[in-house]
């Protein structure tokens, strides 16, 4: 397994609670958008076994022309161990990045595509969302469709409506008016469906889908296919 030591460049408080770290990207590291990656801190390894606490799964914000791996967190005043630790960290700060993958690319099969997402989970269509706005071969269109009751919307600079592009951007602040958005979506049989959130949010979702008749193959989840099979059952 390969580890990618990178260094803390700039950090960014993009909501309350919320910020993006944005690290510094080494020459030979690659990804793509809607990548994760696991981020480690300093110590993470310092032992015989792999302090796991000290270790994240998390998703890249960013894209790589923009020079910066961004990591994109909520972080509350209770909070675990590594959120703890990630709050210390200062500019200059070396952390580690390993197994980093995207099971979320955008498909350019000339569907539609719609981006559900839940809070936070919103930083993991940042980069597909600017990466159809330079490309969107293939693409029909894009409709994000977010639950924040927060209303502290992030990224807004990217996420908004641009007729002209056949982008869309809806934030609502219940899981009522949300799912009677999604309904309103799924009109269009042959829709792709990317979502994300917390493993209830991903359920809930694939029910009601599939109550519209939307079906698995048509739902992408930001998971490996080796645990996203747990979700279709």
């Amino acid at each position: 397994m390969q580890i990618h030591w990178t260094t803390v460049i700039d950090i960014i408080q993009e909501a309350p609670y919320t910020w993006t770290y944005k690290l510094d990207s080494p020459a030979d590291f690659t990804w793509e958008e809607g990548a994760h990656t696991h981020l480690a801190l300093e110590g993470f390894n310092s032992g015989e076994k792999p302090n796991k606490s000290l270790v994240r799964h998390m998703s890249i914000s960013t894209l790589p022309g923009e020079r910066a791996i961004g990591i994109t967190t909520r972080i509350k005043d209770e909070c675990s161990e590594f959120k703890s630790e990630l709050r210390k960290l200062t500019v200059g700060d070396s952390v580690a990045l390993f197994k980093t993958h995207s099971n979320v690319t955008l498909k350019r099969e000339d569907k539609a595509i719609n981006l559900l997402s839940c809070g936070v989970g919103i930083a993991t269509f940042r980069p597909l969302v600017l990466e159809y706005l330079s490309n969107a071969s293939g693409i029909d269109r894009i409709h994000s469709l977010s639950i924040d009751s927060s209303k502290n919307y992030l990224f807004s600079d990217s996420f908004k409506s641009l007729p002209e592009h056949q982008l869309s951007v809806q934030h609502v602040d219940n899981r009522h008016t949300y799912y009677k958005e999604v309904e309103q979506l799924t009109k269009d049989k042959h829709a792709l469906f990317y979502v994300v959130g917390g493993d209830e949010f991903l359920k809930e979702n694939i029910s009601f889908l599939r109550r519209q008749g939307i079906t698995d193959e048509q739902i992408t989840l930001d998971k490996h296919e080796s645990r996203a099979g747990v979700f279709f059952v």
